[in-house]
Order: structure tokens, then C-alpha cells, then sequence
């Protein structure tokens, strides 16, 4: 039985589902899901993320963990996390870049958020070297040492709900049967007291994004940074509070339909980072800043210039071009963002504002 025809037989049984169920069965089935049964990454895949666009993105990315350790005191035992590390690229580019940074690679431990067994197998290949250990959620991180979080186009796969704004209620958006294909559809109007706050700022037929999920691993990363120390740094497409129907498919590096050939699609919505920033109370979160304006502060351009010394012809272009699409407003540069997190006091990463 297929994908579709497992979500059309819950449908046909259940009623219709929420479209974050929607997205935790096309993304993570554990036979058909998206992520359970491949790579996704790359040309050959169906996106490409900023650590395979250019090595510059994980080597500041590493370097500016690195100086937060140092600035909490180089603790002799750390975590160096991240989530979702894709092949593991990122993480080796910042492996690469700090190993000259005295006693960071002997305090930490490579530990990685990993629910895709495929790329679990990438990683180990990629990683081989600094022996790193997987979890498969935030909650089994280490407990008894302070966690330096990478988590580089994470969020943005956690599943959300959608509901739009009727009167002083809410009615969801939910993905239900029509003639025996798969359709959205809206719910009956229904109080949402966790959107009372976002009465303030909508009007009727607005709509809005709500991730569970995602909150609820902000929540555990900020009560873990505030209680053992470390630093996050949460880079993804968003803004900062929700608005509008974002949910996505890219299939091949072009947009087609969410529910079009359920688990053969990324699926992904943009991340509400100020839902983000409230769920991590009590650790302290930086004001977000655009990714271009993050790197440009952490140094990219002069990296870029160094790295070009170096090259020529094709190579030089490619180059150039990738130092443009990570930086550039018209591209990744305005549309990704970066907000930090550490514990109340401590210095942010560079390349964050105060």
C-alpha cells in the first residue's frame, strides 16, 4: 500500500487530518516517509542547503560556537550539537575550522540529532574521524555538560498546524477527500487560547502557523543552555510571527503541490522565530538578525577573498556565486535568519546583535 493510499484510508476512517500530521507521515513513515527513505540533498536531490552551497557557511558557523565557549569559560566538557546535520558537511566544516583552537576539539563531543537512518550513514561517513555519537531527539541530549547547538534548516521540517482567523475563533485548516483525491479543507470555528495573543495583530480570513513541535524543542533547548551553559545558534527561513500560508513541497529544486505523491517531497513551513524566542524562556535569545548580515559581521567577505586567491576559471565563479547566494538580500541573505540563544548574562556568539 502506498503513502497516499495509507493517508486516504485514515481519512476515509478518522476524518480529515491537521496538516502537521499530514507532514509527520509524508516526512517520517517509517516505510514510505520522505526522510526515512533517502538523501535528499544536493543537485541530485531535491534542495540544496547553505553548507553545500560553500565550506565559508559551516567554517564561521563553527568558529562563532567556538568563541562562545571560550567566552563562557572553556568549560573541559561540552556537547558541539547539531540538528538534522544533513551529510554532515556543516558539521565537518566547522570541525575543520576551530581544530586550531586550543583545547575546543579536547573539551567537546560531536553529538548529532539524527531521526533518518540514510543520512545517519552519511554522517558516519563524513565524520568518521571525530567519532561522533547520535541521539534521535533534544530530549536524550547530555545532561552534565554545557550543549553548543548547531540547528542550520531544522525547524523549518518540524510539522505545523494551520488556522485561519475567523471572528474571535480560529477554524483549521485540514487536508480531508474529494472525490477520492486528497484536498484542504477548514474545520468547524473553534476558541484557540493559544492564539489570543495573535488577535492583536490578524483580521478575519488571516492565517496563521502554529508548530508544537517546534516549540517544544525551543523549550527544551532553552531550559538546558539556561541550567548547564552553551550556546545555540537556529538559522532557517521565517520570520518573526507567523502569517500566511507558507507549507511547501520542493520535489527536484522546483515547488509542486504539498499533497502531490505524499513522501516524495520535502515539506517544510517558515519558522515563527518569535514563537521560537518565547518558548525558550528562561534562556535569553538574541534579536534576529537576516543570515547575510550575520556573515558579512562573522567575516565571510574577507574569507571569501582568501579562499579566491586560490582559485580561477570556473572555479572562481562558482565561488563568487555561492558568496553571493548565502549573502546577497536578493537570495539567501534577507530571506534566511539567525537568532541565538544563551544563558541570562552570558556574552551571544558573534555575529548576533545585542
Amino acid at each position: 500500500m502506498s503513502l497516499s493510499e495509507i493517508i486516504q484510508s485514515r481519512i476515509a476512517t478518522e476524518g480529515p487530518m491537521s496538516v502537521a500530521e499530514y507532514m509527520t507521515l509524508c516526512l517520517h513513515h517509517p516505510e514510505h516517509g520522505y526522510y526515512s527513505t533517502r538523501d535528499p540533498l544536493g543537485q541530485a536531490g531535491d534542495f540544496i542547503t547553505a553548507p553545500e552551497i560553500s565550506q565559508m557557511f559551516g567554517e564561521l558557523i563553527g568558529l562563532a560556537l567556538a568563541q562562545a565557549w571560550a567566552d563562557q569559560g572553556a568549560p573541559a566538557s561540552a556537547a558541539l550539537v547539531e540538528l538534522g546535520p544533513g551529510r554532515g558537511t556543516l558539521m565537518a566544516d566547522a570541525l575543520r575550522a576551530t581544530a586550531r583552537v586550543p583545547g575546543f576539539h579536547d573539551a567537546i563531543r560531536v553529538t548529532l540529532v539524527e531521526a533518518s537512518p540514510a543520512l545517519r550513514a552519511a554522517q558516519e561517513e563524513t565524520l568518521a574521524a571525530h567519532a561522533p555519537v547520535w541521539v534521535d531527539s533534544v530530549d536524550a541530549l547530555p545532561e552534565d555538560r554545557p550543549l553548543f547547538v548547531i540547528a542550520n534548516e531544522f525547524f523549518d521540517a518540524l510539522p505545523v498546524r494551520q488556522f485561519l482567523r475567523d471572528g474571535a475563533g480560529w477554524r483549521e485548516r485540514v487536508i480531508g477527500l474529494s472525490d477520492g483525491a486528497l484536498t484542504f479543507g477548514l474545520a468547524d470555528r473553534a476558541p484557540r487560547p493559544d492564539l489570543s495573543h495573535r488577535l492583536e495583530d490578524t483580521s478575519d480570513g488571516d492565517l496563521v502557523e502554529v508548530s508544537h513541535a517546534s516549540q517544544g524543542v525551543a523549550e527544551v533547548l532553552g531550559d538546558r543552555i539556561a541550567a548547564q551553559g552553551g550556546a545555540a545558534l537556529i538559522v532557517d527561513y521565517g520570520s518573526e510571527a507567523s502569517l500566511g500560508n507558507t507549507f511547501q513541497a520542493l520535489r527536484a529544486h522546483e515547488k509542486v503541490s504539498p499533497l502531490d505523491g505524499p513522501g516524495t517531497a520535502d515539506l517544510t513551513a517558515h519558522v515563527d522565530f518569535g514563537a521560537l524566542c518565547r518558548a525558550a524562556a528562561p534562556a535569553h535569545a538574541s534579536p534576529v538578525t537576516t543570515q547575510g548580515v550575520f556573515l558579512e559581521t562573522l567575516g565571510i567577505t574577507a574569507r571569501a577573498q582568501a579562499l579566491a586567491t586560490r582559485l580561477s576559471s570556473d572555479a572562481l565563479e562558482t565561488h563568487i556565486s555561492a558568496h553571493r547566494r548565502l549573502t546577497h538580500p536578493d537570495e539567501m541573505g534577507s530571506l534566511f535568519k539567525v537568532m541565538g540563544l544563551v544563558p541570562e548574562g552570558a556574552a551571544l556568539p558573534p555575529g548576533l546583535v545585542t
